[in-house]
């Protein structure tokens, strides 16, 4: 007995236990064309690593992003150095498209995945998202964007991208930011080049002797300085991984969401850092040290 041929939508729908897996209500067509399923609708291990680490981070942002929908407000969000924009369509797939209001703007300095975000948000009918060919440091004053942007992301951008979005955040008084950095390497420069002279004979000294040692030392110093540095401007910061190390090693996640209390105490303590390590001069107006007069905080 012949068996009947199976339909080609059946031989390429999602099985069971992969809708299992998904969130309510997620597009698998878009997850095909973020590649995270293939054609056939299957999904490997690679992209159910991939889908494990959205999930994760998507569980840090819906708080966030509930809070910012109260009261029937339009969120806003910019994701900075967005490259396919992932972030942005996972986000709006899985929140701002049943919300009904708000606007994703994706932000890449590469025109041809600006181009190509633009056409799959067309494709997917996604019209509360726009995509704007810029750098993190010339969006700012970008006419594109509107005046206030309620969340900043900024997920591996590398070197100093991190703190362009930390300052568009701060000059759009963002009411929370989430970035995950990536390399850093100009705080390790100046390690090299025994800018750290009141530690240089000291035991300290070791923790850059190495290369691998100098690199990731510089990398810890910066995104505690960030840290610092919102906690001055008036926001609560939590750190956290992002996902487990087994993944990646670059996957501190920043958490800042914006309560108004400048802390005094945040200020001095930057200050000091980069007076201790010679980075002050190099440094401090990155890192906001032109406000001189915060209010202190409890």
């Amino acid at each position: 007995m012949s068996r009947k041929p199976v339909p080609a939508s059946a031989r390429t729908a999602p099985d069971a236990a992969l809708l299992a897996e998904l969130r309510p209500g997620q597009s698998v067509e878009l997850l095909k064309a973020l590649h995270i399923l293939t054609r056939e609708g299957k999904l490997n291990q690679d992209s159910r690593r991939k889908l494990k680490q959205v999930y994760h981070l998507f569980q840090f942002m819906e708080p966030l992003l509930q809070t910012l929908s109260q009261d029937g407000h339009a969120p806003t969000l910019a994701d900075h150095g967005a490259g396919k924009s992932y972030l942005g369509f996972i986000l709006y797939d899985l929140y701002f498209k049943a919300l009904g209001r708000g606007h994703i703007y994706g932000i890449e300095w590469r025109a041809e995945l600006v181009e190509k975000s633009r056409q799959l948000a067309q494709e997917l009918g996604f019209e509360r998202m726009s995509f704007l060919n810029l750098s993190v440091a010339d969006s700012a004053d970008a006419a594109e964007l509107p005046e206030r942007i309620d969340m900043v992301t900024a997920l591996h951008a590398c070197d100093t991208a991190t703190d362009d979005a930390i300052a568009f955040g701060l000059q759009k008084r963002a009411r929370a930011m989430v970035l995950v950095p990536c390399c850093q390497a100009e705080v390790a420069a100046c390690l090299r080049q025994g800018k750290a002279l009141q530690l240089a004979r000291t035991p300290l000294a070791e923790l850059w002797r190495h290369p691998l040692h100098t690199r990731e030392m510089g990398s810890q110093i910066t995104n505690v300085l960030r840290c610092l540095h919102l906690e001055a401007s008036g926001y609560q910061v939590t750190v956290t991984e992002l996902v487990g190390w087994e993944h990646s090693m670059k996957n501190e996640l920043i958490i800042a969401q914006y309560t108004g209390q400048k802390k005094r105490s945040a200020q001095e303590r930057l200050r000091a850092i980069l007076q201790e390590f010679g980075l002050e001069q190099a440094l401090g107006a990155r890192f906001g040290l032109a406000l001189v007069d915060l209010p202190a905080a409890s």
